[in-house]
């Protein structure tokens, strides 16, 4: 792996924190079609899965964080979690699937969500001022011009740090002019966008744990 690259850099199914990813979480997904959220807010105690044929991204940026998360569902006590921050200034995605398992005391269950988007080549899911709050990635991805190891506060591509989020302004980060991702395996909090288009979004509710998307 190269540290600063001028031309491309492909990096085969890696599994680290500190690499580019995207996608978005089920109820947070359909309530950004055109909006966004606030800077920085509660993350609920459940992770979701994300997988994805092809990421495209446009001005990517990526750093640490941290988000103060909900313990369990039952919403009493907070605690706070390292992140990678990974951010793309545009950003389209081919194939989506999302699921996120709850557990229902009720019932006893577990209940899963899953939707589906984007799997029309001429209909992606598309993003713009997109940031991820990831725990876990593997894919096949490649970099063009990715400086690896830039300040936080000095970086040039991707949005803007969000106003209220929990970084280290001379913290690591990297960035590169376009991202593209193959095979996507993603574990992440949460995610905020400026516009969130999920084109033949499908939903799906059920107890079957084939259900979640890996």
């Amino acid at each position: 792996m190269e540290s600063q690259v001028r031309g491309g850099t492909r990096w085969k199914r890696f599994a680290v924190v500190m690499v580019p990813s995207v996608l978005a979480t089920a109820a947070v997904g359909v309530g950004l079609a055109q909006g966004a959220l606030a800077a920085s807010f509660s993350v609920s105690g459940q992770q979701f899965k994300v997988t994805a044929g092809h990421l495209h991204g446009v001005g990517f940026a990526q750093y640490g964080g941290i988000d103060t998360v909900y313990k369990s569902t039952e919403g009493k006590e907070k605690t706070p979690v390292p992140v990678a921050i990974s951010s793309f200034e545009t950003a389209r995605i081919d194939k989506m699937c999302q699921s996120v398992a709850t557990k229902i005391p009720l019932i006893g269950k577990t209940v899963y969500l899953r939707l589906e988007a984007g799997n029309d080549p001429k209909k992606p899911v598309t993003a713009e001022n997109l940031y991820i709050d990831v725990a876990q990635l593997n894919a096949d991805a490649k970099f063009t011009n990715i400086d690896i190891g830039v300040a936080v506060q000095d970086k040039t591509r991707g949005p803007a740090v969000k106003e209220g989020e929990s970084v280290l302004p001379g913290g690591f980060a990297q960035q590169a002019q376009t991202a593209d991702l193959y095979g996507v395996e993603q574990t992440a909090w949460a995610t905020t966008a400026g516009t969130f288009t999920l084109n033949g979004l499908s939903m799906r509710l059920g107890t079957d744990s084939e259900m979640e998307c890996y």
